[in-house]
């Protein structure tokens, strides 16, 4: 298989990997005393609108929990299969994230807005992982039109 199909752009490739995803593992997530700032509220929103999401943040070693679940400190330390993981890191951070990313197999990688290394993308893809650089999760599970249940503030 070509591993370009593995990078997805388009609105209908989105669109159906969304529609495919249950289980969000959020890489680089924040505790609610940042929420604030995007890498909170972007997977409050998500827990909101029904997925299932595991916080696995870089920082807050003090954390055990965020949004009501555990915390994990590997995304190969998590238990079941994982369909995305939602990525909230520095383009050149992503590097020291990919064997862990690899052990852990998630069915694909998101690469929250502003993010973006090809060469990252390109390993993860030729793994048979598909990967979306450089796109908010939250405005494009919004445009698909399923608004949260409940709003956080």
């Amino acid at each position: 298989m070509d591993w370009h199909r593995n990078l997805l752009q388009s609105p209908a490739e989105i669109g159906g990997l969304l529609a495919r995803t249950r289980r969000i593992a959020v890489l680089g997530i924040k505790t609610e005393a940042q929420g604030n700032q995007p890498a909170f509220y972007v997977p409050a929103y998500m827990a909101d609108a029904g997925f299932e999401v595991v916080p696995v943040p870089v920082y807050y070693p003090e954390a055990t929990q965020i949004l009501g679940q555990p915390v994990y400190r590997k995304l190969s330390e998590v238990p079941g299969s994982v369909d995305m993981v939602d990525v909230f890191r520095r383009p050149g951070d992503l590097p020291a994230h990919l064997d862990d990313l690899l052990a852990a197999r998630p069915r694909s990688v998101w690469l929250q807005l502003g993010i973006r290394n090809d060469a990252f993308a390109e390993a993860l893809a030729k793994a048979g992982i598909q990967v979306v650089q450089d796109k908010c999760l939250m405005v494009e599970h919004r445009n698909r039109g399923t608004p949260p249940a409940v709003q956080h503030t």
